[in-house]
């Protein structure tokens, strides 16, 4: 199976690398075009600010190539929102794939002893689709962000940190996660599994 992660210059992308040796993967860092679209599944994951992501994915021509992949793709943390319509941080126009906006969690959250940004683990549930197959509900996952996407028609999981908020969206072959399945133990490696197997 041929995996390409995309490179755009937005970290983490070695903890992905690993992730993927664990459960018997390799995979390609790639900002070709050609290699991106003859790979059987890709990842698009990112740390970072989304309007310096944005126009370096601009600069390479990499924001039409995703919008126009067929196969399953996989966006983490940034790499999800950035596959949102809009988000706050900066103004930033996004990919548009999904419909759902990335807001700014309220500087002052209204529940005592919560801090922005999330940082750390909080469970998941309201689970659909194969993406979370054998992952029980509410099961525990590692976030580290001060975005969020709205809760909308794509959400297939929801966490609970200031609000109610989407922690994984789905349309057609695109899915998308808050979370780092990377660094989420044996239920991100489940979750990495189940997205090679769609």
């Amino acid at each position: 199976m041929k995996i390409a992660i995309i490179k755009y210059n937005a970290g983490n992308i070695r903890s992905v690398l690993y992730a993927l040796e664990r459960i018997g993967h390799t995979a390609l860092v790639t900002d070709n075009a050609g290699e991106i679209i003859n790979a059987d599944k890709v990842i698009f994951p990112g740390v970072g600010e989304a309007s310096t992501a944005m126009n370096y994915l601009k600069e390479r021509k990499l924001d039409s190539l995703i919008c126009s992949l067929t196969q399953p793709v996989l966006g983490i943390c940034l790499g999800m929102q950035l596959m949102c319509k809009y988000s706050e941080e900066n103004d930033t126009k996004c990919l548009g794939i999904f419909e759902e906006t990335i807001k700014k969690f309220a500087s002052q959250p209204p529940k005592e002893g919560l801090k922005v940004p999330q940082i750390g683990w909080n469970s998941i549930f309201d689970l659909k689709t194969n993406l979370f197959k054998n992952i029980p509900n509410n099961s525990y996952c590692y976030f580290v962000h001060g975005y969020y996407a709205g809760q909308g028609e794509h959400t297939i999981a929801t966490t609970d940190y200031v609000q109610p908020y989407a922690s994984a969206l789905q349309k057609d072959n695109f899915f998308g996660v808050q979370f780092h399945p990377e660094k989420s133990a044996s239920t991100g490696e489940t979750i990495l599994k189940n997205f090679l197997e769609l």
